[in-house]
């Protein structure tokens, strides 16, 4: 027998114990160094924008998924998607890594809790193996109880559920209109709808005559025929202009809908499309998606239809009261519970498995992603996570500190990116970033145990983490010009609730995740006031949503364009009198039209760069150096800037800038007042937060400078805010009302409630065991409730309890 030479016994203490960076420079990042030990749960602080995810995701991630990469074959790369090199010198010490973003991107309609959990895998493979089929009926694969593939969808709605039609009545509303004065109001403007109704003429068809006088017959075949007969059509002439005669093509107004709604990428043509569609039920399936031969199929008496449409506490209890007999069905129960465990253990019990993914909130997918994680076992792995606390109530925090402790446990190193304190205490070790945020910071003030903090002067986490005193105390309450009331409210699981809304007054809308917040001030609130606006004695005039989806889904999308402030900057720029002496208008200013930009990177300022199996690069344009121009362009200076100079500015410098420019700097104003000064102008809006992106719509409304009582609603506007940012925040919105208009916020910081007028809470669950008020008053009052579940937390933040 062989013997293999001995082997030294490892010693520990060679081992480093640490992730050290150094030299790091991603985004705002000016060369940091630092050192993180393994095996813990380490939180990255500081204000917004001061380089904490540019650290965590953009610099750790970012470098551990470059070197698995470097593992994968160079084929294989080609068909992954690979986020590229971060800018530092090195890293060592880094695990793999398995990261949890909240993602902006909206996910698809038929993306569902289910799916996101891989839960939907387990369910279809226990009604395949183990269901009670009818007499005689075939065993089905588990793809036939999937409404997402062709073996399983219902053939009339495709797996959706419900489908769109389309009626006379809707695609003309007022029959006593002719065709030619626009009877069929769904039909295109301008050019196109014009050659529609003069096709309609060269048919034979009478487009003078009242809607409602023409024949039966000849309505049904103008709006819904699937024929597109092509016809020579001879255009009036004008006397100003020749018209030469074309081909036409017609499109009923039913097909021209329906393929509107479908394809079209922008969203106000599918919203106006929408108009004249109705959304029910599918009559085939019933809404629930499935060929018949699947929902023939029952487990524990139920189809799988029924079964996924429970609260998975209930799917829970289903499955744990059904003993199976079978072992093939008592091993896929078992492991279809296993995986529901960490769901309700993250306070995601109330969600069932269809409920559709575009319906959750960003911090309930990470969530939801965070359970599989938990259930999947991985050893050895750094988790990083992007502020797992966004979207929940105190009272679903400590279970999510549960969470992490058990990830850790695993032996596992949790990076968590956060600003909730009750997460930042419960750390092993912090990474504080600032002192401030964009230029003003990306520098590492304290990296240790969180009590080091303390003697740390510059950083604005150690103010709020050691404060003595509570945040907020109780304060003058404002009295209520009016109220909004409303009477059995009964939708998602909202039933049969009666609530008034005063007005005039800071409103916060509290409750568990899931108790039903977001629908009673999202949909049912806005619905009803949006519906009363017209109405002459209804005290509100003008009704303001501010939510956390991007203000553009392109890098052509930014600060300047969306607020506006870019218009007044290329008029400003069309003003001069070298732009004048060209001839150019503000078009000549825009990098996204021809003309003015520069054409090689088409106004994008960099190329993309195809490196086959390694990840595409970015590099600055070769023509413009990523000034997004061209030359002549270039040449014209306002106060000694180009046009590309001038977006570089952060909102802070370019206050000063325009600061005899009143258009410009009220904006920008507004901008820094609400804390996003560190912003660049030219900031493209697919780099900003959810949080930045609220906070650049609420400063958009704050610049009109409204006289009309406003209902502003905003959804947790504190997620992604540090402490220091929420009280910036605070201080615009109180003086909102304090200018005469109404606020309501949808809201889990309670330093927010305890500072709000009037509460309201909701519970005391989620989902079934929710959509019920437990409270309403004064946070005072709500605070001594013994039936809400905000109580407690609200009382501490008054220095009650």
């Amino acid at each position: 027998m062989r013997h293999s030479p001995d082997v030294p016994a490892l010693d520990r203490d060679a081992v480093d114990p640490c992730v050290r960076v150094r030299g790091a420079r991603e985004h705002n990042l000016r060369g940091v160094d630092v050192d993180i030990p393994r095996d813990t749960l380490t939180v990255f602080t500081g204000v917004s924008g001061s380089g904490k995810s540019s650290l965590a995701f953009g610099t750790l991630y970012a470098e551990a998924q470059r070197r698995y990469f470097e593992s994968v074959a160079p084929y294989a790369r080609r068909l992954i998607h690979q986020i590229g090199a971060p800018k530092v010198d090195s890293v060592t010490g880094l695990p793999p890594a398995v990261s949890l973003e909240q993602r902006r991107s909206s996910p698809g309609s038929r993306s569902s809790v289910g799916t996101v959990t891989l839960l939907s895998n387990s369910l279809r493979m226990l009604y395949s193996r183990a269901g009670t089929y009818p007499p005689g009926a075939p065993r089905l694969d588990s793809d036939a109880f999937s409404s997402n593939t062709a073996a399983g969808a219902c053939p009339s709605c495709h797996g959706l559920g419900r489908i769109h039609r389309t009626r006379e009545e809707l695609l003309v509303p007022d029959p006593s209109l002719s065709i030619r004065q626009g009877a069929v109001a769904a039909w295109p403007g301008a050019w196109q709808g014009k050659n529609l109704r003069d096709i309609l003429e060269v048919l034979g068809h009478d487009v003078d005559r009242p809607w409602r006088e023409l024949p039966a017959r000849d309505r049904e075949w103008i709006l819904f025929t699937e024929e597109q007969p092509v016809v020579t059509v001879h255009p009036v002439r004008d006397a100003d202009r020749i018209q030469r005669p074309y081909q036409g093509t017609y499109m009923s107004a039913h097909r021209y809908v329906m393929r509107t709604f479908s394809d079209t990428k922008s969203a106000t043509l599918r919203a106006r499309a929408e108009k004249f569609l109705t959304d029910g039920p599918c009559p085939v399936c019933g809404g629930r998606r499935l060929r018949p031969e699947a929902l023939a199929v029952t487990y524990a008496g139920r189809t799988i239809a029924e079964l996924a449409g429970l609260a998975l506490t209930e799917l829970d209890g289903v499955l744990h009261t059904e003993a199976p007999r079978e072992e093939a069905a008592r091993v896929l129960a078992e492991d279809l519970r296993s995986r529901i465990g960490p769901v309700v253990e993250l306070g995601l019990g109330y969600l069932s498995l269809d409920r559709t993914a575009p319906s959750l909130s960003a911090g309930e997918l990470q969530r939801l992603r965070l359970a599989t994680q938990l259930r999947s076992g991985l050893f050895g792995v750094v988790y990083v996570l992007d502020e797992p606390s966004a979207g929940l109530h105190p009272a679903d925090t400590e279970a999510l500190l549960g969470v992490l402790d058990r990830l850790k446990a695993a032996g596992n190193t949790v990076f968590v990116v956060e600003h909730h304190l009750d997460v930042v205490r419960h750390a092993d070790w912090l990474v504080d970033v600032g002192p401030l945020a964009g230029e003003h910071g990306g520098r590492i003030l304290y990296s240790g145990p969180p009590e080091g903090l303390a003697g740390v002067a510059g950083s604005a986490t150690a103010r709020h983490l050691f404060a003595q005193a509570p945040a907020a105390g109780p304060r003058p309450v404002r009295a209520a010009t009016g109220s909004v009331r409303l009477t059995g409210v009964d939708r998602h699981n909202l039933r049969d609730v009666t609530v008034e809304f005063p007005l005039g007054v800071f409103t916060a809308v509290t409750g568990v995740s899931g108790s039903g917040k977001s629908t009673l001030v999202g949909e049912v609130l806005a619905r009803e006031v949006g519906g009363r606006l017209a109405e002459a004695d209804f005290p509100v005039r003008r009704l303001v949503e501010v939510d956390q989806k991007p203000i553009g889904r392109t890098p052509r999308s930014n600060l300047a364009t969306y607020t506006g402030l870019f218009d007044v900057v290329r008029r400003l720029f069309t003003a001069l009198p070298e732009s004048k002496a060209r001839g150019w208008k503000a078009g000549r200013f825009s990098f996204n039209v021809p003309g003015g930009r520069c054409e090689t990177c088409q106004g994008e300022g960099f190329v993309s760069v195809e490196l086959l199996f390694l990840p595409s690069t970015y590099a600055p344009c070769p023509t413009c150096a990523g000034a997004r121009y061209n030359a002549p362009t270039l040449e014209v200076r306002y106060a000694g800037l180009t046009i590309a100079e001038v977006l570089g500015l952060t909102v802070e410098a370019a206050s000063e800038f325009f600061s005899e420019v009143p258009a410009a700097e009220r904006s920008l104003r507004a901008l820094v007042d609400i804390g996003l000064g560190y912003l660049r102008l030219g900031q493209p809006a697919t780099e900003l937060s959810g949080g930045e992106a609220q906070r650049i719509k609420l400063a958009t409304e704050l610049q009109r400078l409204r006289r009309d009582h406003t209902l502003y609603l905003l959804d947790e506007p504190t997620t992604g805010l540090h402490p220091a940012d929420v009280r910036v925040l605070l201080r615009q919105l109180h003086g909102l009302v304090d200018a005469g208009h109404s606020v309501v916020v949808v809201e889990h910081d309670m330093e927010v409630v305890a500072g709000a007028d009037w509460v309201i809470d909701l519970g005391p669950g989620g989902g079934t065991e929710g959509g019920r008020v437990t409270a309403c008053g004064p946070p005072p009052q709500v605070a001594a409730s013994p039936t809400a579940r905000t109580a407690p937390y609200l009382a501490r933040a008054l220095g009650l309890a």
